[in-house]
């Protein structure tokens, strides 16, 4: 019986531990989880409910990173998932993590026609997981209803919003430069990364996005001939940082402050990116998740990357990686924000607005 009670008392501390630390929270939380060219990023709101964005690769490593961080994070269950798209790299890893946390509701774009790289593979077992929650068919203009924090949903099934969000609409004048790329040449362009859910993120007057693996074209709906975005403080860098997306007449209608690149060592971290985002008006920093080989001397300063290995291939972008490092991010209702290298504790803050 004393075994018992001690058990139930550990269980209600843990709780009231849990709850607490909610209580207390009056910032977001996003933690940018080395997936090693995937993507999975856990936001916490103020509320202490959690959004998580994509799950990373198949296979028990992944899951155990997202875990690792949402343990750090006190975060028991996932309140919502939201896979952009179903790329093996966002996708692959929905059932081992399901079989670990609960997750109560799951956001995608829809079903997919796309034939390649293992898509209906992928697919068909997202939905084996998908039917023990429920289900939020992302449209843009939608909002995810989290609370705490602001989730506006702006592309998805490869539609976008046409009408500016509050404090967006401005004509951008660098459309006039707009030269489309040929989409259908590339399968993984043309196919599912035209569909990913994009979504601005906002707490007060904070505002962050996030638009998966958005397609160079895509992009172009939402910045011309109106930015109808509007400004931002933080831009999760679109693709892993490849050059088929980052369109520049978007990123630098956006003016982000600074961004995140969930690139791999030799995955993603393309050289016109990191020039789109050198030249964006306003800009300060680029936080990598990894070293990138081929960027060479194009790299972040070593303080701003989490990972410092290199190897792998270049399909998976995966090397033989030691312990994983992330990237917290903690932004308050003024707009400041701050982030912090898990790897070297390097930290730096963002002002609030003027």
């Amino acid at each position: 019986m004393r075994k018992k009670l001690s058990f139930l008392f550990s269980i209600a501390l843990a709780a009231s531990c849990t709850i607490a630390q909610a209580q207390t929270r009056k910032g977001m939380d996003a933690y940018f989880i080395d997936v090693e060219g995937g993507q999975s990023t856990l936001i916490v709101s103020p509320s202490g409910q959690s959004l998580l964005v994509d799950t990373g690769w198949p296979g028990a490593r992944d899951a155990d990173r997202i875990m690792g961080v949402a343990k750090q994070a006190g975060v028991t269950q996932i309140d919502y998932l939201v896979l952009t798209h179903y790329h093996v790299d966002h996708t692959g890893g929905v059932v081992e993590l399901a079989s670990r946390i609960p997750i109560r509701n799951f956001v995608d774009h829809g079903p997919t026609s796309d034939k390649l790289v293992n898509v209906p593979e992928y697919y068909a077992a997202y939905l084996t997981v998908r039917g023990k929650g429920q289900h939020i068919l992302a449209k843009p203009g939608d909002m995810i209803p989290i609370q705490g924090i602001n989730v506006r949903v702006v592309s998805a099934a490869a539609e976008t919003i046409t009408d500016p969000l509050a404090g967006a609409g401005a004509p951008n004048p660098s459309c006039a430069d707009f030269q489309p790329k040929d989409e259908t040449k590339d399968p993984m362009v043309g196919g599912e990364n035209k569909n990913s859910v994009g979504m601005v993120i906002s707490l007060g007057t904070f505002r962050m996005v996030d638009f998966g693996d958005l397609t160079w074209n895509k992009e172009h709906d939402l910045a011309c001939p109106n930015n109808l975005v509007g400004p931002v403080d933080f831009y999760l860098v679109s693709h892993h940082g490849k050059e088929t997306s980052s369109l520049p007449m978007l990123v630098h209608a956006l003016h982000p402050r600074a961004a995140v690149m969930n690139n791999g060592a030799n995955k993603g971290a393309e050289l016109p990116t990191f020039e789109t985002l050198k030249t964006s008006p306003g800009f300060e920093d680029l936080w990598q998740l990894h070293y990138a080989v081929d960027a060479k001397d194009r790299n972040s300063a070593e303080k701003f990357i989490a990972n410092l290995a290199v190897g792998g291939t270049k399909d998976s972008g995966v090397p033989d990686e030691g312990i994983p490092n992330f990237i917290k991010m903690t932004a308050m209702p003024d707009g400041s924000f701050t982030l912090t290298n898990s790897r070297n504790g390097f930290r730096k803050e963002y002002g609030p607005h003027n």
